[in-house]
């Protein structure tokens, strides 16, 4: 978690953004189980905008889900306040669900998926997985674009010697790309699967609705982040909370 929040400030930073106080940390640990919340400035804040607005506030989950499934059992009521948008596990109809963010924390991913709350689930696998970048790219269309832009290009940079005939997948944009046009990662709407203590997928048609996505529209994403950063290194586009 620490390393997270660091690396959010140091992002802030580079976008000329002073308002790290609106920055919150997240759980210390993950869910002791399911019945058991890890207590968290996050998840806080979360139930208290989630109560503050008029609609339903979008929560973007990009890592493993427990201030999510903490903020349920603090509050349940919240699952009639919230949308969340995951990426996280694999496809339902994978032999395992297991990938880095569901797997860190299957009890907190098991409050989510059983509560109810209307939940838009971006496996990784064959969905997530099909963001691909490469660093001539990067190179033309990221790296140009001001400080943020050399250091989001360093960092993928760094992540292979050889990138020869190299690309890399840049996952979290896939939940940013399902709210700004849900078009852009297409989606089926389906009972949500039971996760297992084995970390498998379990069906039960009976249950609650979700959507799960079955594709990005690659193009369209990575088009829209390059353009929103070459606008903003032009001094077009502040960034913004809201």
């Amino acid at each position: 978690m620490e390393r997270s929040y660091d690396e959010i400030i140091r992002l802030l930073e580079r976008l000329g953004v002073s308002e790290t106080d609106r920055v919150f940390k997240g759980s210390d640990r993950y869910l002791p189980s399911a019945s058991e919340h890890v207590v968290s400035d996050a998840a806080a804040h979360m139930i208290e905008l989630s109560r503050s607005g008029e609609g339903p506030l979008y929560v973007a989950a990009i890592g493993a889900i427990t201030n999510v499934a903490s903020a349920i059992l603090l509050d349940p009521g919240i699952t009639e306040r919230i949308v969340v948008v995951w990426l996280g596990g694999q496809p339902t109809h994978w032999p395992t669900a297991k990938e880095f963010n569901l797997r860190q924390d299957v009890p907190a991913a098991q409050v989510v998926l059983d509560s109810g709350v209307p939940f838009v689930h971006i496996p990784c696998a064959t969905v997530a997985s099909h963001l691909l970048t490469t660093i001539s790219e990067l190179a033309e269309y990221v790296k140009p674009q001001g400080d943020i832009g050399r250091y989001l290009f360093d960092i993928c940079q760094s992540y292979q010697k050889n990138q020869y005939a190299w690309s890399k997948e840049i996952w979290d944009i896939a939940v940013t790309g399902w709210l700004i046009d849900a078009n852009w990662v297409p989606s089926t709407i389906v009972p949500s699967p039971i996760l297992t203590d084995q970390v498998t997928w379990s069906v039960d048609a009976s249950r609650h609705p979700i959507r799960i996505a079955h594709g990005v529209r690659r193009n369209a994403i990575f088009g829209d982040l390059f353009k929103k950063m070459e606008r903003f290194a032009k001094g077009e586009l502040a960034p913004s909370w809201r």
